[in-house]
């Protein structure tokens, strides 16, 4: 830790920290009365706190919580992750009731008050299908785009390479560490071939077009581009343009 860490904080950015929920929760819970500081109630917004004080929650903060639902939604090609752009539809107009997936099981119903606050955890280009998870869940919004996560996502490219013969191995090298894009290093990736025209990415940053980027720069052109893994979690035999819930022994 660093000198500063006996510096009072913000207890919504604490909670945060601590993984109890995000920082637009912990204001919500704090002005509902439900957030404690040693055993007393705090219910000002923008209260101080020392790290070493302990913060606990009240037991209808949790059940909030555990009401908020997560989604998985195999996107089509045509639609935007989040809100609308350029006259795109975003995801979530295709999360309705006729499009959840039939083999769903979950014993949750739908109800449109689910899609308040329902946010996409990343992004996925317009032109890419594949995995998007939507969740009102702060706390996995958190884990999937915070800035330090390591949660890797594993993607199906089909390629068309635009020189004679095949790609050499040094530059499957490179595709796996060793580029640069806009100035900065890559993380290493674990690029490998499925077939003769796919590749395999498994990366765990997601830069803007990052993929199609990392092809380009050595001569690949990408015809094709599916997300089949987020974390843990598959996109398994999910149709492209329907939708299940995270069940709740799933964790990325």
């Amino acid at each position: 830790m660093n000198s500063m860490s006996n510096e009072p904080l913000r207890l919504s950015k604490r909670m945060s920290e601590l993984g109890l929920c995000s920082r637009r929760e912990a204001d919500e819970w704090i002005s509902r009365g439900w957030v404690r500081v040693d055993g007393k109630v705090i219910s000002e917004l923008g209260t101080k706190i020392l790290p070493g004080q302990r913060v606990s929650i009240e037991r209808q903060a949790a059940a909030e919580q555990s009401k908020r639902v997560t989604v998985l939604i195999n996107k089509p090609v045509g639609y935007v992750s989040g809100q609308a752009e350029d006259g795109y539809e975003p995801a979530i107009c295709l999360i309705k009731e006729e499009n959840r997936w039939s083999e769903d099981k979950l014993p949750i119903t739908f109800h449109p008050t689910q899609l308040r606050s329902l946010v996409a955890a990343g992004r996925l280009d317009i032109d890419s299908t594949g995995l998007l998870v939507l969740t009102q869940d702060g706390r996995i919004a958190k884990h999937l785009i915070g800035q330090d996560t390591s949660v890797e996502k594993e993607y199906l490219v089909r390629v068309a390479y635009n020189k004679p013969g095949r790609l050499p191995d040094a530059d499957l090298r490179l595709l796996n560490h060793g580029l640069f894009l806009d100035g900065k290093a890559l993380l290493p990736a674990k690029v490998r071939w499925q077939n003769d025209d796919q590749l395999n990415f498994i990366l765990k940053e997601g830069k803007k077009r990052q993929i199609r980027r990392m092809c380009e720069a050595v001569g690949l052109q990408v015809q094709g581009l599916k997300r089949v893994r987020i974390g843990r979690v598959k996109l398994g035999n999910l149709p492209e343009g329907k939708w299940r819930y995270l069940s709740a022994d799933e964790t990325f």
